[in-house]
């Protein structure tokens, strides 16, 4: 029970969808290496596909008892709890789901690394509210942060399974009575797709496509659903209440029915719980459990279950003394015997399993080979005789199990005949010889075997979701009228992936994005009956299409800028709206391309919001500097000689020449020049810039926000990234120099380099190496310092001092650009 702590430890406490694990991997993600244990395979892989997408596949490993990917330059570890290897030393340690410290089976091991689990810099708890006192007890010198939930969670009653509304989970606990809500489901709402904790993550990720994507409204599950595995949910309803835990029947407690009941709701939108069938018998909450569900309001743990992390290894009896060694420390109890400890028991009987741990080294494989899971569930004594024979073959000869057995379990396994019930089963078993394969030194040739089992079981995966999907979706429809009636509402409307649309197979049009397109082949005497056929079948699909989009991630969404086009806002290849002038650079405003007004306007209201949210993000991220320079302009408190410059230099998109703010800047301090730098802003020989306004990305947004405002086409813009183009210039970022233009920032550094290089007014000659690698012609060089305020002279330059600008941008009268300008002359 070390409470050795090598880092800052932070417990980040609070109820289901308040964002703890996004915050976690966040923090891993911003240090050089990281961990984080979770309570599900599920949700470990989940969230290493998440962190792969970050950081790159040979950065990041997966580790959970049998899949194991671990990269040689892997940095950043997803392991479920069971699986960290909390010797390997990394920056930051996260325990996600830490209040199952007090879970009777597998408490003990989420102790242990709440109590021992530490990152070199950072460590930080995730858990339920309920966990506070034990957290300020048994690692006093965490922090403690409280988060609130996103959204708002209440109570809707009993449903009846024909009245639940769509995105609903429907929760039961067996796998029994998962098949038998499906099978309802199949019958009364034309579908469901099914999670269990035992199917494998590829089976699961399967079934829960089916529910993202809309192909099913409904989602029955286990309570795994409850260990945070992000679902788009909006009503959470469960089948009973009561669960057999291992040992008997009980009623859920009040922490298991919030944490499945808090799957409701995503992110900002609110979400719902209640029960199945009628509020009678043992399916009905109290009026207590809902207020406290509501409030989130649960009894404090007082206790966390614990065993022997680091066992005595000298001797098997030593081990077993060890691992019934019951904890000093009052508020945590003797976690129940396990069924590696109990396995252990049954072969610590076992005379020639004595005769062959009289080594320590042995006791430590014999633990090892206990620690395999039960995966299918036979109970401690019939899975003694396998860990008894695996082990007996880890003790003798070479130390590897026989490939030939090895091989024929798997050869048996691999076979996609049988139901449902069969092919779990399968899986199940493909699960311990996983778990076997990744093993190092449990086989002769581990990676092999590993990959073997992994294609096994990808294949019962994949096998095992086409059974759940033909057994529990309806995908017939219905029976095709022989000839067009007069009722278009019978007629059956198709959608294929490429946006066909059909009717009694005949192809009418295509549905683009949201725009729908009638053949030109349609004949002409139906034209107009298909036509109001498809579109009035077309809202269902419009409107999944909506959510999609009002769902859709910041990468799925793009702002296009073509040349000789209006930017434009483009998700999944389609245009889905068009920026307009608002009420300043930076705040224009969304118009929806016209194809979207089929949507409802709910639907559009969702949509427009989400690209509302998306552009101020992108604008807000992209050009920052720009946006605290707009901020400062507008700001009371910003100094009158600074907000005069600052002003025209936002309104100009940051850049602009110093010529028009002669006045500014001749009125500008010693304090507003330093305020100026604080800003990050260049106050160059020629021009004023942010430097990093001149970002390509950066660029490319300044350009279509200036084409936006004025309400015109994008203009022709240089390659990301060019130093010089081609007269014409292409705006602002760019100083014209006869035929070539050279980006202002570089102006400004071979500006410094001239005046670096002279010598007062002495002629001097430049080192023309800096403008030659820029690719900057010897004219466009001579010109450039001639603005400069340099003079040829003979085979050199003299400097004859700077050059006063031709013209000044004039203020127009009445403007607040004039405002300023006065407020500067009278020294306000």
């Amino acid at each position: 029970m070390s409470r050795f702590a090598r880092s800052p430890v932070t417990a980040i406490l609070g109820p289901t969808n308040t964002g703890k694990t996004h915050l976690a991997v966040e923090r891993m993600c911003g240090h050089a290496s990281g961990m984080i244990g979770f309570p599900l395979r599920l949700l470990a892989r989940e969230v290493y596909d998440r962190v792969v997408a970050i950081k790159g596949r040979e950065q990041v490993a997966l580790i959970t008892g049998e899949e194991k990917i671990l990269p040689d330059k892997a940095r950043w570890f997803l392991c479920t709890a069971e699986s960290m290897p909390i010797d390997r030393d990394v920056a930051f340690v996260a325990l996600d789901e830490a209040q199952l410290g007090a879970d009777p089976s597998r408490g003990h091991v989420f102790t242990d690394r709440l109590l021992r689990a530490r990152g070199r810099e950072e460590t930080m708890i995730l858990g339920s509210e309920s966990l506070k006192p034990l957290i300020r007890a048994l690692v006093p010198d965490a922090e403690i942060i409280g988060r609130p939930r996103f959204s708002t969670l209440s109570y809707a009653g009993a449903k009846k399974l024909s009245k639940l509304p769509p995105r609903s989970a429907i929760v039961a606990f067996s796998a029994e009575e998962v098949y038998a809500v499906a099978e309802m489901l199949r019958r009364t709402k034309g579908g469901a797709a099914v999670v269990m904790g035992a199917l494998s993550p590829r089976t699961r990720n399967a079934q829960v496509a089916m529910f993202q994507a809309g192909e099913v409204d409904y989602l029955v599950a286990t309570d795994a659903i409850g260990m945070g595995l992000n679902m788009d949910v909006a009503h959470v309803a469960f089948a009973g209440l009561a669960k057999f835990d291992g040992h008997r029947r009980r009623r859920l407690t009040l922490a298991e029915m919030a944490q499945i009941a808090g799957r409701a709701g995503r992110h900002q939108r609110d979400g719902t719980f209640g029960t199945l069938g009628a509020e009678e018998g043992g399916i009905a909450f109290t009026p207590e459990e809902i207020e406290r569900i509501e409030e989130h309001r649960f009894p404090p743990l007082d206790h966390l279950y614990w065993r022997d992390g680091l066992p005595d290894l000298s001797s098997l009896d030593a081990l077993i003394a060890a691992l019934e060694t019951r904890p000093t420390e009052p508020l945590l109890r003797a976690a129940p015997e396990a069924v590696d400890l109990a396995v252990l028991r049954r072969l610590a009987d076992e005379p020639w399993v004595r005769d062959r741990v009289r080594a320590p080294a042995l006791v430590r494989r014999l633990w090892a080979a206990c620690g395999l899971p039960d995966f299918r569930k036979t109970g401690a004594d019939h899975h003694a005789r396998l860990v008894g024979r695996v082990f007996r073959h880890l003790s003798e000869g070479a130390g590897h199990v026989p490939v030939s057995w090895f091989a024929d379990e798997i050869a048996r396994l691999d076979t996609i005949q049988g139901d449902v019930e069969t092919l779990a089963d399968r899986i199940a078993a493909a699960r311990t010889w996983a778990y076997i394969a990744h093993r190092n030194d449990w086989l002769a040739d581990p990676a092999h075997w590993a990959e073997r089992t992994r294609a096994v079981e990808e294949k019962l995966s994949d096998a095992l979701h086409a059974k759940l999907t033909q057994r529990f979706v309806d995908r017939r429809t219905a029976v095709l009228m022989r000839e067009i009636g007069s009722d278009p509402d019978a007629m059956p409307v198709t959608i294929a992936e490429d946006g066909e649309v059909s009717v009694d197979d005949e192809p009418i049009g295509r549905l683009v994005g949201f725009r729908f397109s009638v053949a030109p082949d349609a004949r002409l005497a139906d034209r107009r009956k298909l036509l109001a056929v498809a579109e009035r079948r077309l809202g269902r699909e419009l409107a999944r299409r909506a959510r999609l989009l009002a769902d859709a991630p910041d990468a799925a969404l793009t702002l296009i800028t073509l040349a000789g086009e209006r930017p434009a806002i483009v998700w999944d290849g389609h245009v889905v709206a068009q920026p307009q002038a608002g009420r300043s650079l930076l705040a224009p405003r969304l118009r929806l391309d016209r194809a979207l007004d089929m949507l409802d306007g709910a639907d559009r209201k969702a949509v427009s919001a989400r690209l509302d949210r998306w552009l101020a993000g992108r604008i807000d991220h992209v050009l920052r500097p720009l946006v605290r320079m707009t901020a400062a302009a507008a700001d009371p408190a910003t100094p009158p000689p600074l907000r005069a410059l600052l002003a025209p230099l936002a309104e100009a998109g940051g850049v602009i020449e110093r010529a028009a703010l002669e006045t500014a800047l001749g009125a500008l301090d010693k304090a507003g020049r330093h305020g100026a730098r604080r800003l990050g802003l260049t106050i160059g020989a020629l021009d004023l810039f942010h430097a990093q306004l001149l970002k390509p990305e950066a660029m490319r947004w300044r350009a279509a926000l200036a084409a936006i405002r004025a309400e015109a086409a994008m203009p022709l813009t240089a390659p990301p990234g060019a130093a010089v183009v081609a007269a014409p210039s292409p705006g602002s970022d760019f100083r014209m120099l006869g035929s070539q233009a050279l980006r202002v920032d570089l102006v400004e550094r071979i500006a410094r380099a001239a005046h670096d290089a002279r010598d007062g007014r002495r002629p001097f000659v430049p080192d023309p190496s800096l403008a030659v690698s820029m690719g900057l012609g010897a004219d466009a060089l001579a010109r450039l310092m001639r603005l400069l305020g340099f003079e040829a002279h003979e085979q050199a330059w003299r400097y004859r001092g700077r050059v006063k600008p031709r013209t000044v941008r004039a203020v127009r009268p009445g403007s607040a650009f004039a405002d300023l300008e006065r407020l500067v002359a009278h020294g306000r």
